[in-house]
């Protein structure tokens, strides 16, 4: 059983996976309008809690736990494969042109930053967001978009 002192400070992680994955959500919302701050905020708070879960709960040190239950790291990969479910969702076919996979990778990435706080990885946490933000404003980039269309229609001649 957790006390409450320690319930709090990780309800304080809690709050910072959201601020990461709010962040991320407001570059999206901003410039493309399809999952946004909410989305990305409430991945992160649920990859957060329930790496928490898995590494308190199911933890290698509890001795009561069923064999092969104690393995903290089911719960995470479960995470990886439901988000991927949800980013599917995130993905739409529009007039030939897919849209959405970059905002699909976002939501993918964010739910692994919050694992990442879970585990306590601030650094890797605060540094994945920053790369994340990064790739995603490339866009903006002089001649960002002339180069990609170029690309495009390198790929469609093949």
């Amino acid at each position: 059983m957790m006390d409450y002192q320690t319930e709090l400070r990780l309800a304080l992680h809690i709050l910072f996976a959201g601020v990461l994955g709010a962040l991320i959500g407001l570059e999206r919302e901003r410039h493309v309008g399809l999952a946004g701050i909410r989305t990305h905020a409430a991945v992160a708070i649920g990859s957060c809690l329930f790496g928490f879960i898995s590494f308190n709960v199911f933890g290698p040190t509890d001795p009561n736990a069923a064999v092969g239950l104690a393995d903290p790291s089911r719960i995470a990969a479960q995470i990886v494969s439901g988000i991927g479910f949800l980013g599917a969702g995130v993905i739409l076919r529009d007039k030939g042109r897919i849209r959405g996979l970059t905002t699909a990778a976002s939501v993918w990435a964010t739910a692994s930053i919050g694992l990442a706080v879970a585990n306590k990885m601030y650094i890797l946490a605060i540094s994945s967001t920053l790369i994340i933000l990064a790739l995603l404003s490339l866009y903006k980039l002089p001649g960002w978009m002339k180069w990609k269309m170029k690309t495009r229609r390198h790929h469609e001649e093949d």
